[in-house]
């Protein structure tokens, strides 16, 4: 599940996967989600610029 995060998968659909809420997911796989930060800043930018 952490390769799957990591991938850009989203959460959603990983904790769907594995019969986890949301909420357990990231509670047990926070970790794998740092240094997310750059990425997402960049995505919102992007969408932001593409009026989306």
């Amino acid at each position: 599940m952490s390769t799957w995060l990591s991938s850009g998968v989203e959460p959603q659909e990983v904790a769907a996967r594995a019969g986890h809420s949301v909420a357990v997911l990231f509670r047990v796989y926070a970790k794998c989600l740092d240094g997310g930060a750059a990425t997402a800043n960049a995505r919102i930018e992007r969408a932001l610029r593409s009026g989306n």
